[in-house]
């Protein structure tokens, strides 16, 4: 797929005219998915495709296309024709004031193989790890790549190998339990411990569930969980604009208030598995910091906020959201989560997440699957689904405790159009007292 698009921008040089300026975004993947239901094979495929977006400028104007690749000869004839067609387009578009490409080339390749297993081979494991568990989930693994390339003679190829296997344990009614396993190195023995995890917690929903009042809890948040919560924080939040138009959740940390110092943020894309570059061509920074021990501290500064604003772009996409997400860890060991809760709700997952009051960074939202009330250090009883209404100044600011001291890797399962390369590297958060209002 490389040499081919390459060729592709090469090709796309040639047909130029004097002042015209292009630029490429590609997007590709030969992906594997299996779906399960009742814990056998239900749905399985396999998905090669690759997508360009060309993007004609001249004279400050712009015009763009997407594209289905057949990844073969044919794929000149079409670029070309679609080159022409915007052309024609281009004449009728008034001046883009806030068009901003990168104009310093800067190249790159970067190949990121993974360690998995044949498909056939990590299918039988999962069936048989579940042997007797109603399992429903999806699995989906290969190779996923984006490449840029432009009229400056800039090219920029980013490959990576992983996998993510996404599952549900069902007893009854609303009752499940819900886990992952993603990475770039399949282990058997890890998939089993966590299917094994999942079934001791499933064991659990057979107890009668524990009904709380409305009221203040004690509570821990599992990594999913915390992951629901930050991904409302990049709602807005570390975008440059809009907290230059005062839309940002987090404008009040922008006047001076804080986090709990244990709260560090950055966008790691050394770390994660999206490209280190973006459509317009710029770099982004190995790590931008996002929040500094309760501080908030650089936005995400995408081209168009950098012309408008008049600010230098650190290769944000459009949206100004970050896509490889990490968040330092603390002190509290995993294994000593319930001990250190003690008496409170432990809450593996959220769901429906929203804003109640978005410059007070209020958020509301639902528990879901396996939510249990511990006594003692223990779990006595599952819980049934209760809504939450607090600020992220209190569950990530006076409130919280502790961090636990591992970071769990989840990538975004998200595959409508192509699988997502954003992924986020998470500890679970330990909090004296969170909101519950029914």
């Amino acid at each position: 797929m490389q040499d081919h698009f390459f060729a592709l921008a090469d090709m796309l040089q040639l047909a130029l005219r004097a002042n015209e300026i292009f630029t490429c975004w590609y997007v590709g993947e030969r992906s594997d998915f299996v779906r399960f239901n009742h814990g056998k094979v239900r749905q399985a495929g396999h998905v090669d495709q690759r997508h360009l977006r060309l993007r004609l400028i001249a004279q400050s104007r712009q015009a763009s296309v997407s594209l289905a690749l057949a990844g073969d000869a044919s794929d000149a004839q079409q670029i070309k024709q679609a080159l022409d067609d915007l052309r024609d387009i281009l004449e009728h578009l008034p001046v883009d004031p806030y068009l901003l490409y990168a104009t310093c080339v800067h190249s790159s390749v970067t190949i990121r193989p993974g360690s998995l297993s044949a498909p056939q081979d990590c299918v039988e494991q999962i069936v048989a790890a579940c042997a007797g568990l109603d399992m429903v989930g999806i699995y989906a693994s290969g190779k996923i790549v984006r490449g840029f390339a432009n009229s400056l003679g800039q090219r920029n190829w980013h490959e990576v190998e992983n996998f993510n296997f996404e599952w549900s344990l069902y007893r009854q009614a609303d009752k499940a339990v819900k886990t992952s396993y993603a990475g770039m190195d399949w282990q058997a023995s890890e998939m089993q411990t966590k299917m094994l995890s999942a079934a001791e917690q499933l064991n659990m929903l057979q107890r009668a569930p524990q009904e709380l009042a409305p009221g203040e809890y004690r509570v821990f948040l599992a990594p999913r969980a915390l992951e629901e919560v930050i991904g409302m924080l990049s709602w807005g939040g570390f975008s440059a604009k809009a907290q230059r138009t005062k839309q940002s959740p987090l404008i009040k940390m922008e006047q001076g208030h804080c986090l709990n110092p244990q709260i560090s943020l950055e966008e790691n894309t050394e770390s994660g598995t999206a490209p280190a570059f973006q459509s317009d061509g710029f770099i982004k920074p190995t790590r931008v910091t996002l929040i500094e021990n309760g501080h908030l501290k650089a936005p995400l500064v995408a081209p168009r906020s950098a012309k408008e604003y008049g600010l230098t772009s650190n290769g944000a996409n459009g949206g100004e959201s970050p896509e490889s997400v990490c968040m330092s860890g603390g002190t509290l060991a995993t294994a000593d989560t319930l001990r250190a809760l003690g008496r409170g709700l432990y809450v593996s997952n959220l769901w429906y997440l929203n804003f109640s009051d978005r410059p007070a960074c209020r958020l509301t939202g639902m528990t879901r699957f396996a939510t249990f009330w511990v006594e003692n250090s223990k779990i006595v009883a599952p819980v049934n689904v209760m809504r939450f209404d607090d600020t992220i100044y209190r569950m990530l600011g006076e409130n919280l405790v502790a961090l636990t001291s591992e970071q769990e890797f989840m990538l975004d399962p998200s595959s409508y159009g192509e699988r997502s390369t954003n992924s986020s590297r998470l500890p679970g958060a330990l909090i004296s007292g969170m909101r519950f209002t029914l």
